[in-house]
């Protein structure tokens, strides 16, 4: 098999997976409503937690992550690590364009911090730590996300991981575009805080 054959099959195979939208699946299948219905439309965990269900926002985390997570480790296994990060990068934009779903999708957070979790674990640590910092300090989940993702490459290069800091550079650019409206409600001061009723 050629190697351009096996870059679209992880490709594929990536996006496929990524492609699953576990938030919406997971609040159908607990008699909830449709996610897409309530608050900003999103399918991912901090949506399905505006439910009023933290078990299933908790459950839609995990799933949305570690579905990156195995997309990666399982075409790391069969094809090497140039497949694994093409993999990632179909994981992570089946997250956020799933065909499913009229393309649209989540906005990538756990599904980055899966694809983390895979191909270069300590960064995740790294990320987390760096989340719960600034969303402890801030109150503002999206700050939190963006700024962890933002310095995310940095701490790659800094790991020596430098092909899979490239994929997170690209990763990071998509995150902070899919964050557009958080970022300008965070600019005027509009922007909910973790805790507050919507």
């Amino acid at each position: 098999m050629s190697p351009m054959v096996i870059i679209a099959l992880a490709f594929a195979f990536g996006y496929l997976l990524g492609s699953i939208p576990f938030g919406l699946l997971i609040t159908k299948a607990a008699g909830g409503p449709d996610v897409r219905s309530i608050g900003s439309g999103n399918i991912g965990a901090t949506n399905v937690l505006r439910t009023g269900r933290k078990g299933l926002a908790a459950a839609t985390l995990l799933c949305d992550a570690f579905k990156g997570t195995i997309a990666v480790l399982i075409a790391a296994y069969f094809a090497g690590h140039t497949a694994a990060l093409v993999a990632g990068l179909g994981a992570f934009l089946g997250h956020l364009f799933p065909v499913w779903l009229k393309f649209k999708g989540g906005k990538g957070v756990a599904t980055y911090i899966g694809l983390l979790i895979g191909l270069a674990w300590p960064a995740a640590l790294i990320f987390i730590g760096i989340w719960l910092l600034v969303a402890w300090l801030s109150r503002y989940s999206s700050l939190a996300a963006l700024i962890a993702s933002a310095l995310t490459p940095i701490g790659l290069l800094g790991l020596g991981e430098p092909n899979v800091a490239a994929l997170f550079f690209l990763l990071t650019i998509l995150l902070w575009i899919m964050h557009r409206a958080n970022i300008y409600r965070l600019l005027n001061g509009s922007e909910g805080k973790i805790g507050a009723k919507n």
